[in-house]
């Protein structure tokens, strides 16, 4: 067998050893037993056993599945891409065999698409992303204008009720172009194929009001 073959289960055992001493770390800073968070995964719907979690900590466990990660991380009160890069306790890991070691916050950031690789390709992310961003932006933009509009009747002077309205004017005229490029950018993605965010009850206008279909959409 050559080198390069014999790299291959060492990036694997990393994985592992990765997820292991971080579920280990975590788990002894909570307090908790490996009973503890075997019973906290019960909770969670998906059970890992006692044994099965203390095998997986002292590396004699072979296979680490994906769904475990993910609700040990739940368990653990942290994230799965945390277990798996520990920034600030794993100094240095491998992103892909074959492949150098990298420092671990570098390969943490590519991994949840902090930082772009070369032809990345996100997919629908960063429209997701933007969406969060303008639902922020509107629901900051309403909840100001309420306040101003509050401040114009509790004004005592000319002066101050009309710095009032101009400021609840200005938040208000935010709050219509971030639902305004909200309404586009879910067009889009229906477009796409893709079912846009749940929006909350402030943003319920910005959906257009669905029509009844036609006698021949109904067909």
């Amino acid at each position: 067998m050559d080198a390069d073959e014999d790299d291959f289960p060492e990036w694997v055992d990393r994985v592992k050893a990765n997820v292991a001493g971080e579920v280990r770390r975590r788990r002894k800073e909570m307090g908790w037993s490996a009973q503890d968070l075997a019973d906290r995964c019960e909770e969670l719907g998906h059970p890992i056993p006692r044994n099965v979690i203390a095998n997986m900590e002292s590396g004699r466990r072979a296979v680490l599945p994906l769904v475990d990660v993910i609700v040990l991380a739940a368990a653990l009160e942290t994230y799965p891409a945390h277990l798996i890069f520990p920034v600030g306790y794993v100094e240095e890991t491998q992103e892909l065999p074959f492949q150098p070691l990298v420092p671990t916050w570098d390969a943490l950031r590519r991994f949840t698409g902090e930082e772009e690789v070369i032809d990345n390709d996100a997919g629908l992310v960063p429209s997701f992303e933007y969406h969060a961003s303008l639902v922020r932006t509107a629901l900051a933009a309403l909840e100001e204008e309420e306040h101003a509009r509050f401040a114009a009747k509790q004004a005592t002077s000319r002066a101050q009720r009309e710095e009032a309205e101009r400021k609840r004017t200005t938040y208000a005229d935010q709050a219509i172009s971030a639902k305004y490029t909200l309404r586009h950018l879910r067009r889009e993605l229906r477009e796409d194929g893709a079912v846009p965010p749940d929006l909350p009850p402030a943003l319920g206008d910005v959906d257009p009001p669905e029509t009844d279909p036609t006698p021949e959409e109904r067909l």
